[in-house]
């Protein structure tokens, strides 16, 4: 996915919601695990469920690793069923020496290799520019650079002064020598709203995936005041506030009109900040 593609869809949608399927098997309706594959039938009624209010969709890879060979099927199946028109991010955090990031990259983005096809892989940088260059070896796929993350812990590293700068200002300079805005996002928690005008000073451009409204606390209008640009430049996450916003047989119907309320909040900061 471009991103042209990427912009023309959240306007078409008037949203910027992206949906984290965070599924665990343990907070799934009991109803479900009757089902030949209850993460699969769960994530499939989610997706029907608020794929008209969102641009993107966000599995998180440790619900799926933690399953064995079954959760690994289950990951398959749901890459499968998202439509095309969204874009897919493989929330996995990975990054390790050159070789070894080259098979992270064919996991999640060559499905000859996998089986899987993803859009996007969110990466640690960590380890710096041979760590993430091999996931930018393959055309139209995205890379998503941890940047400044919404945990507490994120202060261990992320804010220490590397000269006149912080350690995440210094990942955002950098990175950009790798690849351009059309290749490259970046993680920024919702909790860090205050520093979404620092950061869109160095990146103005790129987007950004922001974790954290809904369940973890953070406050969307700040988020999209301060952090879009003229692209709109934000893929808001939400991932518990909507897949688990109800626990029967009406779950996908809870889930809906969770995502509807965060579009329709989306649309009024769209129309006020996206200029």
């Amino acid at each position: 996915m471009t991103y042209k593609e990427l912009y023309q869809q959240i306007l078409r949608k008037k949203s910027y919601l992206c949906v984290g399927l965070d599924t665990d098997i343990r907070k799934i309706p009991a109803h479900l695990l009757r089902t030949p594959d209850p993460i699969f039938e769960f994530n499939k009624q989610i997706i029907d469920a608020t794929a008209d209010f969102c641009v993107s969709y966000k599995p998180n890879i440790a619900f799926y690793e933690a399953l064995g060979p079954k959760g690994w099927e289950s990951l398959q199946k749901t890459i499968e069923y998202i439509p095309k028109e969204h874009l897919s991010i493989a929330d996995a955090k990975r990054g390790d020496i050159g070789n070894t990031s080259g098979l992270y990259a064919r996991t999640f983005f060559d499905p000859s290799s996998s089986g899987l096809d993803f859009d996007s892989v969110t990466v640690a940088p960590y380890m710096g520019s041979d760590s993430v260059k091999p996931f930018l070896e393959f055309e139209n796929k995205w890379v998503i650079l941890l940047a400044l993350t919404s945990n507490p812990g994120s202060a261990d590293f992320q804010r220490l002064n590397v000269g006149n700068a912080s350690l995440f200002e210094e990942v955002l300079k950098t990175s950009q020598t790798w690849a351009g805005s059309d290749r490259i996002m970046y993680v920024v928690g919702a909790t860090q709203a205050s520093e979404f005008e620092k950061i869109r000073q160095i990146i103005p451009d790129h987007f950004l995936l922001v974790p954290g409204v809904g369940a973890q606390g953070g406050n969307l209008e700040e988020v999209s005041r301060f952090g879009m640009n003229t692209s709109c430049g934000l893929l808001v996450n939400a991932s518990r506030s909507i897949i688990y916003a109800g626990n029967d047989y009406d779950f996908a119907q809870k889930a809906k009109q969770e995502a509807s309320a965060l579009q329709q909040e989306m649309e009024i900061y769209l129309d006020k900040y996206c200029n």
